[in-house]
């Protein structure tokens, strides 16, 4: 199986740059700098699957090209992750049908609250969605096979998802030692490192790369950095050989065997 994973947004529940900040990363002019709240396409068996849509969605996938949605998988229920659930609206109106949405009880809930008038049903043009509450079993869509990986968000439970030989983790800053264990054997590994110093919800550098020495995969990416974690091109070559900074619009095609 092969897939590529385009990263539509790496950085934070702000983005950078962050809205009023003049420190040297929000003003920097290196691309790889300017990061939007974090999403990620997945493309596999004719597949096109994203997680989560924050608030930047629309852009993203005007950005990516994308022209076909076949699913949503939520990490978890902060708006950084579901606010641009409405711009699903295009994909229902070429796909004349509803999309299905995965995640969690909490995040369902959540959804329903926010985007009511989805769920009312009496007024033209709202989004069109297909509701599949998950727990921490395998699932499928399509062909593909989904394994949940259950971490947690200060005290907040979030998914991270398996496919295949690719395991991507976002907004964690613990991992109990069952879920680790759906992990290891994974070849390529995505992560949230939030930023050096110590953080209640999310993990460090340090942290995400005593992960990554754990887990050993031949490559892992770094997502969900904050503006205070440093530029791009000075921490990239504080990194091991095989861990990589993320950045929005980068596209990497894995191949399994």
């Amino acid at each position: 199986m092969n897939l590529k994973i385009t990263f539509l947004g790496t950085g934070t529940s702000q983005g950078i740059p962050i809205v009023g900040c003049d420190c040297t990363v929000c003003r920097s002019a290196d691309p790889r700098d300017n990061r939007l709240r974090t999403s990620v396409l997945i493309q596999a068996k004719g597949l096109n699957i994203v997680i989560d849509t924050g608030p930047d969605f629309r852009y993203q996938v005007l950005r990516a090209g994308l022209s076909r949605l076949d699913a949503v998988l939520y990490t978890h229920e902060h708006r950084d992750h579901i606010a641009g659930l409405d711009d699903i609206r295009p994909f229902n109106y070429m796909q004349a049908g509803a999309i299905p949405l995965y995640g969690n009880g909490e995040v369902i809930k959540r959804i329903k609250v926010e985007f009511d008038y989805i769920f009312k049903g009496d007024y033209p043009g709202i989004p069109k969605v297909e509701i599949h509450e998950i727990d921490n079993s395998p699932f499928t869509i399509g062909a593909l096979a989904i394994m949940p990986i259950q971490v947690m968000h200060h005290k907040m439970p979030v998914f991270g998802f398996r496919i295949g030989d690719f395991t991507y983790i976002t907004d964690a800053n613990s991992i109990p030692e069952e879920e680790m264990k759906k992990i290891q054997g994974s070849r390529f590994l995505v992560i949230n490192a939030l930023q050096r110093e110590d953080h209640p919800s999310h993990f460090t550098l340090d942290e995400a790369l005593e992960v990554i020495r754990h887990i050993n995969p031949e490559k892992a990416f770094l997502i969900h950095m904050g503006h205070n974690m440093g530029l791009h091109q000075q921490l990239a070559g504080e990194l091991p050989p095989n861990v990589f900074l993320a950045y929005d619009g980068l596209s990497v095609e894995l191949h399994h065997a």
